[in-house]
């Protein structure tokens, strides 16, 4: 199992779901996707898109602004 950071401070949707996405096809089960965001719409759109493809979602605050998207991949 392993973790991969990937940092879409700055980006606008869609950017943040198709780079994550993207990066999220390349993981094995169990491994998860720590996605580091200051966009807040962000944090609504990638959480129902892995929702269809089964993964499990959860958002962390980490700073005033920023937040962190934990996605692990189950299958």
């Amino acid at each position: 199992m392993g973790e991969y950071k990937l940092d879409v401070l700055g980006e606008m949707c869609p950017l943040p779901i198709l780079r994550s996405d993207k990066l999220f096809k390349t993981l094995s089960p169990g491994d998860r996707l720590v996605v580091v965001t200051d966009h807040s719409c962000a944090m609504k759109g990638i959480p129902l898109h892995f929702k269809k493809l089964q993964a499990e979602t959860q958002i962390c605050l980490v700073a005033k602004g920023i937040w962190e998207i934990i996605i692990e991949k189950k299958s």
